[in-house]
């Protein structure tokens, strides 16, 4: 077991999951107490922000604590690029552990590990085909064509307790019995309100929690710190729960769908896209969503009470005290809000995120159970565990890989006037029907939000922008991007855009403190003198008077340094 009062991280993230469906965030039915003590105890940032609203990118900025488009992975199927750095790289060099239970969505780039040579079983390979983490029990969800594992541990599992079948996830966790006995799909939504034929003591989400307990118990008091990354699958589709939690929600837990005529009347390109989509059109009738959204309510309320035992857990052998908790999704679910099913998109909905923090040191004591409104962003999870578990030094030397900003300052009630003035956040649709739809090029099918704390402002290349005030349009019924009127806050938030996407991101093998104080680089011109480079004198005597001018600055400093002061 973990030593007591060693600093460790529990970063739970649930996969799909809407802000504002837990008790905390103000869904008037669901009951989340374990979610919500989270915030109670700790702190709610109620304005937080996924980089990108598709679960592979999304996650791959969370943990490599940058942008999309600096890190690479802009989709499901791009890869992580060897050599990118993610949390785990960094606690590794600060003498901790990152360790994943759960999902990823990982892709391994194996094209660039085999033209540099890596050998696929060295552990270097291990983990960086786990997105920097430890596979302690790997869980994306097994498809029917074995999309990540053929042989994954749940499935092993299942197995082991005497359940029987080609795909035993397909079979049991994504199957549901008919009227007549016969085994039927999770994948067809007309079953979401059948209970899962897996009993809910070996679901995924019991098991994927009780995989976390067994890792910590299996800790010794003198192993290393550990960030403890649970990422539970759900509620992500297929929306099945195994009994009784497929029926503790009904059609009248369901609250009505945000959505207006007039987003149909004329809708942008991009948007109208969308609208096209089978998932969208199926969202948009009321049965699908009184059928839907009670099974994807009781799949969250099961991760919450396996929450509850974690945290007994977690209190029983004293390090609830020691350990920083994190509650974060990677982006949320439509449910048929705006006429859109799935995410991808940026209205709230989909974008928008919970996120929780227990910070258990007394310097959070002052803003404990306080909902913050700063803006934030899931790369900020990175610097904020690398200060929790090495101190605030050691994630400012990172600054210039880590894009992101700790989130501990904030905990202990401290505020900056240079906190971020804007959230962004990154979408690329080339793998959509969008794109054919559209006609965009590839290099053009990204779409980009810049979020203002008002102003939501959706750059699309070759389109007009979106543009959405949420200050009167609070769900983001109204489309002001093409109307006359609006052409200042358009022309600043994409100048907003412009000067975010310039900024230096990938300089990340010299830190900003290397080049400022000399340690790396040094100033140029200095050192090539010291060296007798001399480019631009003219002659011997401008070598001269050059020496001699730096001799009187180095006495004078050498003077100063001593509190002494040369005469004459």
């Amino acid at each position: 077991m973990a030593s007591p009062g060693q600093p460790n991280v529990l970063w739970i993230m649930c996969d799909q999951l809407r802000h504002d469906y837990l008790g905390c965030t103000g869904h008037p039915h669901i009951k989340t107490p374990n979610i919500d003590w989270i915030a109670r105890d700790g702190v709610r940032f109620s304005r937080a922000f996924a980089q990108s609203t598709i679960c592979g990118s999304s996650r791959m900025s969370a943990y490599t604590g940058r942008y999309m488009h600096s890190h690479g992975s802009t989709g499901n199927e791009v890869p992580l690029r060897i050599g990118e750095m993610t949390l785990g790289d960094h606690l590794a060099e600060l003498g901790g552990a990152a360790v994943l239970v759960g999902k990823t969505h990982m892709r391994p780039d194996e094209a660039g590990m085999a033209r540099l040579g890596v050998d696929p079983g060295s552990d270097i390979a291990v983990r960086a085909a786990e997105a920097g983490f430890y596979p302690f029990a790997r869980h994306d969800g097994l498809h029917p064509y074995g999309d990540y594992d053929p042989n994954p541990p749940y499935g092993d599992f299942l197995r082991e307790q005497g359940l029987t079948a080609d795909n035993l996830w397909e079979s049991y966790a994504n199957g549901a019995e008919g009227d007549d006995g016969s085994v039927v799909s999770g994948w067809l939504m007309e079953n979401a309100g059948r209970p899962a034929r897996v009993p809910a003591e070996m679901s995924e989400t019991a098991w994927t929690t009780q995989r976390a307990m067994d890792f910590i118990d299996g800790r010794g008091p003198n192993d290393a710190p550990w960030c403890l990354h649970l990422s539970y699958i759900k509620p992500h589709w297929p929306y099945l729960a195994p009994a009784p939690y497929h029926q503790i929600y009904g059609p009248s837990d369901v609250v009505p769908a945000v959505r207006d005529e007039a987003e149909r009347a004329d809708p942008h390109p991009l948007y109208a896209a969308f609208l096209q989509e089978r998932y969208s059109q199926v969202f948009c009738r009321d049965e699908v969503r009184e059928r839907v959204i009670p099974a994807y309510m009781g799949l969250i309320q099961e991760v919450d009470d396996h929450l509850g035992r974690l945290f007994d857990f977690l209190r029983e052998r004293g390090q609830l005290d020691s350990t920083l908790i994190i509650f974060s999704t990677d982006h949320g679910d439509y449910l048929g809000d705006h006429w859109l099913g799935e995410k991808y998109l940026f209205h709230d909905p989909s974008v928008r995120v919970p996120l929780l923090l227990r910070d258990p040191r007394p310097q959070a004591d002052a803003t404990r159970g306080q909902t913050l409104d700063a803006l934030a962003e899931m790369i900020d999870l990175a610097p904020t565990i690398v200060d929790f578990m090495a101190g605030g030094e050691a994630a400012a030397a990172r600054d210039h890989i880590l894009q992101g900003r700790s989130l501990l300052p904030r905990l202990a009630g401290e505020t900056s006037p240079a906190w971020r003035a804007c959230a962004f956040s990154e979408y690329d649709f080339t793998y959509d029907a969008a794109r054919l739809r559209l006609g965009t090029p590839v290099e053009d099918s990204c779409a980009t939000m810049v979020f203002d704390g008002r102003w939501k402002y959706i750059h699309v290349p070759e389109h007009a922008p979106l543009l959405y005030d949420l200050k009167n349009d609070p769900h983001e019924l109204r489309d002001l991007g093409r109307q006359d009127g609006h052409g200042e806050i358009i022309a600043r938030l994409k100048e907003a855009m412009f000067d975010w996407c310039r900024k230096q991101a990938n300089r990340v093998t010299i830190s900003r403190q290397g080049i400022a104080g000399g340690d790396a680089v040094g100033l140029a011109y200095d050192r090539v003198i010291d060296h007798k480079i001399y480019i631009g004198f003219w002659d011997q005597l401008d070598i001269e008077a050059e020496e001699a001018k730096r001799a009187a600055a180095l006495q004078k400093d050498t003077a100063d340094a001593a509190g002494e002061h040369p005469k004459g």
